[in-house]
């Protein structure tokens, strides 16, 4: 996975609350076992119409709103765990989705695809979904580093949560196997201190 840096970027708005995970990534296209071209079919039944042109009133198809963060309603992520979910938000170009509350299946999901679910009070919330209606191109900064969330439109700043072993892992770029895999000489000199230890 790439490293998380800070991100300043514009974002697209969706004020819509329990989005979930059928919404995200419909059934039936979740006979893929790979990740590639799912982000083509992210938000699909909102975002085309059934000949599969593009329904031209979702912020999808709007050119207006781009960029890579997701500001969603609260409680995203909702319903089945399917992992499919996060590969279409981070194949659509997605590296940040913020929400004043995710399901904990997604969330883990999110991390575990290198995308990071932001949770911020439903104020803040609000606030980003004002400025970007007052502006299309109002950005966002998020600092994992510190833990940093800010409008930039209005200067408003919050701290958010996040597992230290997930922070970790998005900062330096690994998944699960290459965390274990960095550090493999920890583990095996604690596996010969053990008393049973193969030698």
């Amino acid at each position: 996975m790439d490293k998380f840096t800070t991100i300043t970027s514009t974002y697209v708005p969706l004020p819509i609350e329990n989005v979930d995970t059928d919404q995200i990534i419909p059934a039936r296209f979740l006979k893929a076992t790979t990740r590639e071209g799912f982000g083509d079919n992210l938000f699909a039944d909102w975002r085309y119409e059934k000949d599969g042109s593009p329904k031209s009133d979702f912020v999808l198809n709007n050119p207006t709103y781009k960029g890579e963060v997701l500001v969603a309603g609260k409680n995203f992520g909702s319903g089945s765990s399917r992992e499919h979910a996060a590969w279409a938000i981070g194949g659509y170009g997605f590296k940040v989705v913020v929400s004043s509350f995710f399901a904990d299946i997604f969330q883990n999901n999110a991390l575990n695809n290198g995308i990071l679910p932001v949770v911020v009070s439903d104020e803040f919330l609000s606030q980003l979904f004002a400025s970007s209606d007052n502006d299309a191109n109002a950005t966002v900064t998020v600092n994992l580093e510190n833990q940093i969330i800010t409008n930039n439109s209005t200067g408003e700043s919050e701290s958010f949560e996040i597992n230290s072993y997930k922070k970790e892992c998005l900062l330096k770029g690994l998944d699960d196997i290459d965390f274990l895999m960095s550090n493999m000489d920890k583990i095996l000199q604690f596996e010969q201190q053990r008393p049973f230890a193969y030698k």
